[in-house]
Protein backbone atom coordinates (compact mmCIF):
# COMPACT_ATOMS: atom_id res chain seq x y z
CA UNK A 1 0.00 0.00 0.00
CA UNK A 2 1.17 3.18 -1.43
CA UNK A 3 2.44 5.72 1.82
CA UNK A 4 0.17 8.73 2.23
CA UNK A 5 1.06 11.98 2.02
CA UNK A 6 2.12 14.43 5.20
CA UNK A 7 -1.08 16.51 4.25
CA UNK A 8 -3.35 13.17 4.10
CA UNK A 9 -2.03 12.04 7.48
CA UNK A 10 -2.74 15.28 9.15
CA UNK A 11 -6.60 15.09 7.32
CA UNK A 12 -6.65 11.53 8.97
CA UNK A 13 -5.62 13.21 12.19
CA UNK A 14 -8.32 15.83 11.77
CA UNK A 15 -10.88 13.27 11.09
CA UNK A 16 -10.00 11.48 13.79
CA UNK A 17 -10.09 13.82 16.38
CA UNK A 18 -13.26 15.71 14.79
CA UNK A 19 -15.16 12.55 13.47
CA UNK A 20 -15.64 14.73 10.28
CA UNK A 21 -13.29 17.11 7.63
CA UNK A 22 -14.74 19.86 5.70
CA UNK A 23 -13.65 20.40 2.23
CA UNK A 24 -13.46 24.24 2.55
CA UNK A 25 -11.98 24.53 5.26
CA UNK A 26 -8.92 21.76 4.67
CA UNK A 27 -8.78 24.10 1.73
CA UNK A 28 -7.96 27.21 4.00
CA UNK A 29 -5.83 25.26 6.49
CA UNK A 30 -3.30 23.55 4.31
CA UNK A 31 -3.94 26.61 1.72
CA UNK A 32 -4.65 24.55 -1.15
CA UNK A 33 -7.37 24.15 -3.60
CA UNK A 34 -10.70 22.82 -2.58
CA UNK A 35 -10.22 20.42 -5.80
CA UNK A 36 -6.66 19.05 -4.32
CA UNK A 37 -8.69 18.38 -1.22
CA UNK A 38 -11.31 16.47 -2.86
CA UNK A 39 -8.58 14.38 -3.90
CA UNK A 40 -7.42 13.97 -1.00
CA UNK A 41 -10.28 12.82 0.43
CA UNK A 42 -10.84 10.36 -2.39
CA UNK A 43 -7.54 8.73 -1.81
CA UNK A 44 -8.47 8.16 1.76
CA UNK A 45 -12.08 6.97 1.03
CA UNK A 46 -10.36 4.32 -1.62
CA UNK A 47 -8.51 2.98 0.82
CA UNK A 48 -11.19 3.10 3.32
CA UNK A 49 -9.57 5.27 6.05
CA UNK A 50 -12.82 7.53 5.44
CA UNK A 51 -16.51 7.71 4.06
CA UNK A 52 -17.35 10.47 1.92
CA UNK A 53 -20.48 12.95 2.89
CA UNK A 54 -21.26 15.51 1.25
CA UNK A 55 -18.82 18.60 1.63
CA UNK A 56 -16.29 16.40 3.30
CA UNK A 57 -15.91 13.51 4.81
CA UNK A 58 -16.11 11.09 8.11
CA UNK A 59 -14.64 7.96 10.13
CA UNK A 60 -15.97 5.16 8.76
CA UNK A 61 -18.90 4.27 10.45
CA UNK A 62 -22.02 2.28 9.94
CA UNK A 63 -22.23 -1.23 8.71
CA UNK A 64 -18.96 -1.64 7.53
CA UNK A 65 -15.66 -1.57 9.01
CA UNK A 66 -12.60 0.46 7.37
CA UNK A 67 -9.83 -2.32 6.28
CA UNK A 68 -7.69 -3.79 8.37
CA UNK A 69 -4.40 -2.66 6.37
CA UNK A 70 -6.01 0.61 6.22
CA UNK A 71 -6.76 0.57 10.22
CA UNK A 72 -2.99 0.26 10.97
CA UNK A 73 -2.68 3.82 9.67
CA UNK A 74 -5.12 5.63 12.18
CA UNK A 75 -3.77 6.89 14.65
CA UNK A 76 -0.58 4.80 15.33
CA UNK A 77 0.83 7.23 17.57
CA UNK A 78 -2.09 6.97 19.76
CA UNK A 79 -2.39 3.19 19.68
CA UNK A 80 1.24 2.71 20.10
CA UNK A 81 1.17 4.80 23.33
CA UNK A 82 -2.35 2.56 24.71
CA UNK A 83 -1.22 -0.88 24.05
CA UNK A 84 2.26 0.71 26.04
CA UNK A 85 0.28 1.11 29.01
CA UNK A 86 -1.86 -1.43 28.64
CA UNK A 87 1.41 -4.08 29.02
CA UNK A 88 2.13 -2.41 31.97
CA UNK A 89 -1.05 -3.58 34.17
CA UNK A 90 0.11 -6.96 33.22
CA UNK A 91 2.29 -8.42 35.41
CA UNK A 92 4.80 -11.31 34.83
CA UNK A 93 3.68 -14.70 35.55
CA UNK A 94 0.01 -14.53 34.20
CA UNK A 95 -2.15 -15.88 31.89
CA UNK A 96 -3.74 -13.41 29.15
CA UNK A 97 -6.48 -13.76 26.54
CA UNK A 98 -5.61 -11.18 23.57
CA UNK A 99 -8.68 -10.93 20.53
CA UNK A 100 -8.15 -9.33 17.37
CA UNK A 101 -7.90 -5.51 16.56
CA UNK A 102 -4.57 -2.93 15.84
CA UNK A 103 -4.90 -1.37 18.88
CA UNK A 104 -4.45 -5.56 20.58
CA UNK A 105 -1.56 -5.84 18.29
CA UNK A 106 0.40 -3.15 19.92
CA UNK A 107 -0.52 -4.30 23.39
CA UNK A 108 1.31 -7.53 21.85
CA UNK A 109 4.26 -5.97 20.50
CA UNK A 110 4.69 -3.82 24.34
CA UNK A 111 4.79 -7.59 25.40
CA UNK A 112 8.05 -8.43 24.29
CA UNK A 113 10.03 -7.80 28.13
CA UNK A 114 7.57 -10.10 30.02
CA UNK A 115 8.47 -13.20 31.26
CA UNK A 116 6.18 -16.38 32.01
CA UNK A 117 3.31 -15.31 29.77
CA UNK A 118 0.83 -17.52 28.71
CA UNK A 119 -0.74 -15.91 25.81
CA UNK A 120 -4.35 -17.30 24.35
CA UNK A 121 -5.35 -15.44 21.42
CA UNK A 122 -7.69 -15.64 18.20
CA UNK A 123 -5.52 -13.18 16.43
CA UNK A 124 -2.82 -14.60 13.87
CA UNK A 125 -0.72 -11.29 13.66
CA UNK A 126 -0.58 -11.38 17.27
CA UNK A 127 0.78 -14.74 16.81
CA UNK A 128 3.10 -13.07 14.32
CA UNK A 129 3.77 -10.83 16.69
CA UNK A 130 4.69 -12.19 20.01
CA UNK A 131 5.94 -16.23 18.35
CA UNK A 132 9.83 -15.14 19.19
CA UNK A 133 9.50 -13.32 22.54
CA UNK A 134 11.24 -15.99 24.75
CA UNK A 135 9.39 -15.13 28.12
CA UNK A 136 5.69 -15.89 26.15
CA UNK A 137 4.08 -19.03 25.99
CA UNK A 138 1.52 -18.69 23.23
CA UNK A 139 -1.64 -20.75 22.37
CA UNK A 140 -3.62 -20.23 19.39
CA UNK A 141 -7.53 -20.70 18.74
CA UNK A 142 -9.24 -22.88 16.36
CA UNK A 143 -11.92 -22.44 14.29
CA UNK A 144 -12.05 -20.05 10.62
CA UNK A 145 -9.77 -17.56 9.31
CA UNK A 146 -11.11 -14.79 8.50
CA UNK A 147 -9.14 -13.08 5.61
CA UNK A 148 -10.03 -9.80 6.25
CA UNK A 149 -7.61 -9.35 9.07
CA UNK A 150 -6.41 -12.74 10.16
CA UNK A 151 -9.22 -13.22 13.17
CA UNK A 152 -9.75 -16.95 14.02
CA UNK A 153 -13.92 -16.60 15.10
CA UNK A 154 -16.89 -19.02 14.47
CA UNK A 155 -17.92 -21.53 16.90
CA UNK A 156 -14.41 -23.40 17.08
CA UNK A 157 -13.28 -21.02 18.37
CA UNK A 158 -15.99 -19.95 20.91
CA UNK A 159 -15.38 -23.71 22.27
CA UNK A 160 -12.03 -23.10 22.67
CA UNK A 161 -12.21 -20.37 24.28
CA UNK A 162 -14.36 -21.83 27.01
CA UNK A 163 -11.76 -24.16 27.98
CA UNK A 164 -9.67 -21.64 29.53
CA UNK A 165 -10.14 -19.36 32.77
CA UNK A 166 -7.56 -16.78 32.70
CA UNK A 167 -6.21 -13.55 34.76
CA UNK A 168 -6.31 -10.99 32.10
CA UNK A 169 -8.14 -9.95 28.91
CA UNK A 170 -7.68 -7.22 26.27
CA UNK A 171 -9.97 -6.64 24.00
CA UNK A 172 -10.69 -3.79 21.27
CA UNK A 173 -13.64 -3.10 19.66
CA UNK A 174 -14.88 -1.20 16.75
CA UNK A 175 -16.96 1.33 19.02
CA UNK A 176 -18.20 2.44 22.11
CA UNK A 177 -21.72 4.49 22.54
CA UNK A 178 -21.84 6.95 24.87
CA UNK A 179 -24.54 5.03 26.60
CA UNK A 180 -21.68 2.67 27.38
CA UNK A 181 -22.54 -0.38 24.77
CA UNK A 182 -19.48 -1.76 23.14
CA UNK A 183 -20.00 -2.63 19.62
CA UNK A 184 -18.42 -3.95 16.64
CA UNK A 185 -19.28 -5.32 12.75
CA UNK A 186 -19.11 -9.02 12.63
CA UNK A 187 -21.66 -10.76 14.69
CA UNK A 188 -18.64 -14.09 14.31
CA UNK A 189 -15.95 -11.71 16.72
CA UNK A 190 -18.50 -10.82 18.69
CA UNK A 191 -19.38 -14.37 19.64
CA UNK A 192 -15.25 -14.82 20.26
CA UNK A 193 -15.15 -11.23 22.37
CA UNK A 194 -18.04 -12.56 24.82
CA UNK A 195 -16.46 -15.54 25.35
CA UNK A 196 -13.15 -13.99 26.08
CA UNK A 197 -15.06 -11.41 28.38
CA UNK A 198 -16.62 -14.10 30.27
CA UNK A 199 -13.64 -16.49 31.05
CA UNK A 200 -11.18 -13.65 32.02
CA UNK A 201 -10.32 -11.94 35.66
CA UNK A 202 -9.61 -8.91 35.04
CA UNK A 203 -10.45 -7.28 31.44
CA UNK A 204 -8.29 -4.15 29.73
CA UNK A 205 -10.37 -2.51 26.92
CA UNK A 206 -8.00 -1.01 24.43
CA UNK A 207 -9.91 2.30 22.21
CA UNK A 208 -8.07 5.39 20.54
CA UNK A 209 -10.47 8.29 20.87
CA UNK A 210 -11.72 7.37 16.85
CA UNK A 211 -13.83 4.33 18.69
CA UNK A 212 -15.77 6.76 20.59
CA UNK A 213 -17.03 9.14 17.56
CA UNK A 214 -18.04 6.07 15.17
CA UNK A 215 -20.36 3.32 15.67
CA UNK A 216 -20.98 -0.03 14.68
CA UNK A 217 -24.37 -2.63 14.31
CA UNK A 218 -23.45 -5.29 16.76
CA UNK A 219 -23.60 -5.24 20.32
CA UNK A 220 -20.35 -7.15 22.28
CA UNK A 221 -21.43 -6.05 26.14
CA UNK A 222 -21.53 -3.14 28.08
CA UNK A 223 -18.42 -1.05 29.77
CA UNK A 224 -19.59 -2.40 33.05
CA UNK A 225 -18.39 -5.84 32.49
CA UNK A 226 -15.21 -3.76 31.69
CA UNK A 227 -12.28 -3.80 34.31
CA UNK A 228 -10.19 -0.92 32.73
CA UNK A 229 -10.19 1.03 29.94
CA UNK A 230 -6.98 1.89 28.34
CA UNK A 231 -7.56 5.30 25.67
CA UNK A 232 -5.62 8.53 24.51
CA UNK A 233 -8.58 10.93 25.74
CA UNK A 234 -11.27 12.50 28.10
CA UNK A 235 -14.31 10.26 27.97
CA UNK A 236 -17.68 12.05 26.26
CA UNK A 237 -19.78 12.94 29.53
CA UNK A 238 -22.21 10.40 30.03
CA UNK A 239 -19.89 7.40 29.22
CA UNK A 240 -17.64 8.37 31.84
CA UNK A 241 -20.42 8.77 34.72
CA UNK A 242 -21.46 5.10 33.21
CA UNK A 243 -17.83 4.44 33.86
CA UNK A 244 -18.09 5.89 37.88
CA UNK A 245 -21.58 4.07 38.35
CA UNK A 246 -19.60 0.80 37.47
CA UNK A 247 -16.25 1.42 39.34
CA UNK A 248 -14.43 1.18 35.86
CA UNK A 249 -11.01 2.71 35.72
CA UNK A 250 -10.15 4.59 33.30
CA UNK A 251 -6.06 5.29 32.21
CA UNK A 252 -5.69 7.87 29.44
CA UNK A 253 -2.19 6.90 27.93
CA UNK A 254 0.04 10.01 26.39
CA UNK A 255 2.05 9.78 23.49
Amino acid sequence: MEILSQRQNKILALAGKNGRVDVEKLSITFQVSPQTIRKDLNILCDRQLLQRIHGGAIVGSGIENVSYEARRLLAPGPKKAIGKKAAELIPDNSSLLINIGTTTEQVAHALKNHLGLLVITNNVNAIGIMKNFPGIELIIAGGQVRRSDGGIVGVAAVDFINQFKVDFAVIGVSAIDEDGSLLDYDFREVRVAQAIIKNARHIILVADSIKLERTAPVRISHVSQINTIVTNTELPQGLEETCVEHDVNVIIAEE
